[in-house]
């Protein structure tokens, strides 16, 4: 039961909560505790970046591109031009953040004037390197956007090998990358998920609010940062935060003092974590309610390798006891559980794993493998929920017959494959 104690270095009362409290306030923050009570809307999807602070990018399209499905898994079925939409019509940004991420537009200033975090990242010191390296190069490509407008990598013709480094991109891609990741060319929009860049100044006028004019102040920057992560992440130990947007260097219990002074964070106290809590002061209804038992997980569904609440990996082990490793860099031979298996949130917890591919042509959704966890039990409520979870994601990538080809533990394969045919 949740309880208030006494905090030994303060006179106000502290929030103590369970852990299984503690996962379910994580979830809340996130949007994950329940499915939606409505068809998901268009502006759903800024709403929803802005609620996790950024939509981390991948490109591996075994199921569905990262950005699409940490959506998906929030919002149901909806359509993923609306995300191309959001960046397109200005409510959405792309900057280095966690990595390489869309961001809500009117918080681009505070990753723009980063200086500490974008110095030490491997994008920036690579576009030094190759600013450095192609300098006449890389300014003519730039005042060929000045001049023509905004352009892709493929407006660039160039015959022969791809080169080595850069994911074998021509040189072409490396310079407005370089130029990107140094914020001389920003992206315009996406077309079928290619970059389409742009002078910065150009992509920010098209916006319906503008960023503010000047530089902000680093610890300024930081302080919005260590706010924003603890908010997203709903409750946080203080060495979760800076992996959140990458800060440097960690942050410690003493840099959170003052905000827990100011009233912007507020301390709580988790069973058996043994160190101090973390929790934003405009979660404070959601804390109430985590500490009165009474937030209700219901929602089952299918997570991104790179969901933010699995891609610290560490964090997430401690926080639901869930050890998870994405095998696509994995050799084949080592894989434990394939090439890009998905986390399997159900009621709260993550019970396993998925590994799928999506034939779209075929309109197959081709589910490899299933695994739960050892301590797992099956039950109808599991049952129903990861079947529904699956034809749910296959009706929304177009490809809505369902091939159930393995599962563990025994018994869990025939089951499925009934669930998903009724």
């Amino acid at each position: 039961m949740a309880s208030r104690v006494s905090d030994e270095t303060s006179t106000d009362n502290v929030i103590r909560l369970s852990p299984r409290a503690a996962q379910l306030l994580h979830l809340a923050a996130q949007g994950l505790l329940q499915r939606a009570t409505r068809k998901a809307r268009k502006a759903d999807i800024a709403t929803t970046v802005a609620r996790m602070g950024m939509l981390q990018i991948d490109t591996i399209n075994v199921v569905a591109r990262s950005p699409y499905m940490v959506l998906f898994s929030r919002l149901g079925d909806y359509r993923n031009e609306w995300l191309d939409d959001a960046l397109a019509e200005g409510h959405l940004a792309e900057a280095w953040a966690h990595e390489a991420s869309f961001v809500p537009a009117g918080e681009f200033h505070y990753h723009r004037d980063y200086r500490l975090g974008r110095a030490g990242h491997w994008a920036q010191k690579l576009a030094e390197r190759t600013h450095a390296e192609a300098r006449k190069d890389m300014d003519a490509l730039l005042e060929r956007i000045r001049s023509e407008g905004p352009l892709r990598a493929s407006d660039f013709e160039r015959e022969g090998p791809a080169s080595k480094g850069w994911w074998g991109w021509k040189p072409e891609k490396k310079w407005l990358e370089a130029w990107f990741a140094l914020g001389e060319l920003m992206v315009l929009r996406r077309e079928r998920f290619q970059r389409v860049y742009d002078l910065a100044g150009r992509v920010t006028s098209r916006w319906p609010e503008q960023p503010p004019a000047g530089t902000l102040d680093e610890a300024a920057v930081r302080t919005h940062f260590i706010l924003r992560s603890v908010q997203a992440l709903g409750i946080a130990r203080a060495r979760w935060i800076a992996d959140y947007f990458r800060l440097k260097p960690r942050v410690t219990e003493a840099e959170l003092d003052p905000l827990v002074a100011q009233g912007a964070l507020l301390r709580v106290e988790v069973d058996g974590w043994g160190e101090s809590a973390y929790v934003h002061a405009g979660h404070a209804g959601l804390l109430e309610k985590a500490a009165a038992n009474a937030l209700r997980a219901t929602r089952t569904t299918l997570l991104s390798p790179f969901d933010p609440v699995v891609w610290d990996r560490a964090r997430a082990l401690e926080l639901f006891g869930f050890e998870y490793t994405i095998e696509c860099y994995t050799p084949a031979p080592k894989r434990r559980y394939g090439y890009y298996a998905l986390p399997i949130l159900h009621r709260g917890r993550l019970v396993g794993r998925l590994d799928a591919k999506a034939h779209r042509g075929a309109g197959l959704f081709q589910v490899l493998g299933v695994w739960l966890e050892d301590d797992v039990v099956l039950s109808p409520a599991l049952i129903e929920g990861l079947a529904s979870a699956i034809c749910e994601c296959a009706a929304w990538h177009g490809t809505p017959r369902v091939a159930i080809e393995g599962a563990q533990p025994k018994g869990l394969r025939t089951q499925l494959k009934q669930a998903c045919a009724g």
